[in-house]
């Protein structure tokens, strides 16, 4: 943990402002303090041997210590309150826009490393995500997109065709939906995260934007149409009410005929995950019965007019302000070259790298990438593509390109990133799901993000 007194009463103050210069620990001092949300015992496992590597290669020793992303924002501000920080977190860019915002990273430190390895071999819309106030505020390394898989074998016999946009989705869903099936496996539990992301992942694809220059949109006609749609999905998934875990297994035990999911639902179809393993009738006999009869829709548009959008997460190094920034920085361009690949192979399936390759328009680490075995499962060391094909592998990789948020890398990013943490919209889509008017629900969305953003001040 590094010191960080000239800092300690900005962050008494919860950083109101750009507290602190990174300029306090410029030459390093040989240790530093890695937080990581990859907490797992296997990927913990999987991590501990590129940061031994780079303590070998550089003689900077490491301390790694897992914490969950739920965790790492208190924790953070109460070590700058007691003048003490880590020094690099992998975290998401929800976390960057409210901890940029409250003047805890160093805002300089990200663009140093980004120059020295070719923002030209980063996918601009990584650093998009993570850029806050003009400035960018983390390092991209990795990310998953939102996917639907869908049973292939159940839209044959339904004699429909594959889904290429929420309409389609939407049709699909009623069509497949009976007793005993779910049309859609989607997030429907007021308040919970799955929902939350789910809302935006739907509304997205119509042209639906937050907030737009400070104002607050979710109530536009695009946004009221991207409601209509999600309420139509949501009733789609059956009466009870649907948490992540439950549309994981819905989809996993046959019940469901499609599931909304990031990517790191692929190895689950597969039966590659051994701690959500497949439970569908067929799969007693044949495990990769759902991964034979699964295929993705990858990318979204509303109705089929739309450009297409991927909601998507990424991973991003952040240095704290008041932090060991030498080392720190050898240790994030350590992670992003020489230890990325292996790095990503902690979770192959959602760690879909951003950093395409070590020179501009060098595929070198996404090759890598698409090469590694997949899922927790030692006994089958498959990669994506010896499962479901090579073509998934690159639509996948595509999406990476275009991942796309509300509110990042504009000015609206910290508003988004109080409206995703306390998930605001999916407080306010109970009505929603109870057959309230879409429109009404907007407006009620509206209220309460105006509310928050008032808060912001």
């Amino acid at each position: 943990m590094r010191t960080m007194m000239t800092c300690m009463a900005a962050a008494v103050l919860l950083f109101a402002g750009s507290a602190c210069s990174p300029g306090e620990s410029e030459e390093g001092d040989g240790s530093i303090v890695f937080w990581t949300p990859y907490t797992t015992p296997e990927r913990i496992a999987a991590q501990q041997p590129v940061v031994d590597a780079f303590t070998e290669a550089t003689g900077i020793e490491v301390e790694m210590v897992p914490l969950e992303p739920d965790q790492m924002g208190q924790t953070l501000v109460t070590g700058a309150a007691s003048g003490e920080v880590p020094d690099v977190i992998a975290h998401n860019p929800s976390s960057t826009a409210a901890w940029a915002a409250q003047g805890l990273l160093d805002d300089e430190a990200p663009q140093e490393v980004v120059d020295a390895l070719g923002a030209d071999t980063f996918s601009q819309a990584a650093l998009d995500m993570v850029t806050v106030g003009g400035a960018l505020s983390a390092v991209p390394s990795d990310g998953w997109g939102h996917m639907v898989a869908f049973r292939t074998d159940l839209f044959a016999d339904a004699g429909l065709e594959p889904p290429e946009s929420v309409a389609d989705l939407v049709a699909a869903a009623e069509a497949l939906q009976s007793d005993g099936m779910a049309g859609i496996a989607i997030g429907t539990t007021p308040g919970d995260v799955y929902t939350q992301e789910g809302i935006e992942s739907m509304l997205l694809p119509f042209g639906c934007e937050l907030a737009e220059d400070g104002k607050v949109a979710i109530d536009s006609p695009e946004c009221v149409e991207g409601l209509a749609n999600y309420q139509r999905l949501a009733a789609a998934a059956g009466p009870a009410q649907m948490d992540v875990e439950a549309a994981r297994a819905a989809y996993l035990s046959g019940s469901a005929a499609m599931v909304l999911f990031s990517s790191h639902f692929v190895d689950e179809a597969a039966g590659l995950d051994v701690d959500n393993p497949v439970a569908c009738a067929e799969c007693a006999d044949d495990p990769r019965f759902l991964a034979d009869n699964t295929a993705y829709l990858t990318t979204f548009t509303g109705d089929g007019t739309e450009t297409p959008a991927v909601y998507g997460q990424t991973t991003n190094y952040g240095i704290p302000a008041g932090a060991n920034t030498a080392d720190a920085k050898a240790f994030v361009e350590y992670m992003l070259t020489d230890g990325y690949v292996e790095n990503l192979a902690s979770a192959t399936e959602g760690r879909i790298p951003v950093r395409p390759g070590p020179e501009a328009g060098s595929t070198e680490y996404l090759d890598a990438w698409a090469a590694l075995p997949f899922g927790n499962d030692q006994t089958q060391e498959v990669s994506i593509a010896q499962v479901y094909g090579p073509e998934l592998v690159d639509r996948m990789a595509a999406g990476a390109e275009e991942f796309t948020r509300w509110g990042w890398g504009t000015g609206d990013a910290e508003l988004a990133g109080i409206v995703f943490s306390q998930t605001i919209l999916a407080t306010e889509a109970e009505p929603l799901f109870e057959g309230a008017d879409p429109a009404e629900v907007a407006a009620s969305m509206a209220a309460a993000v105006e509310a928050a953003q008032q808060d912001l001040g």
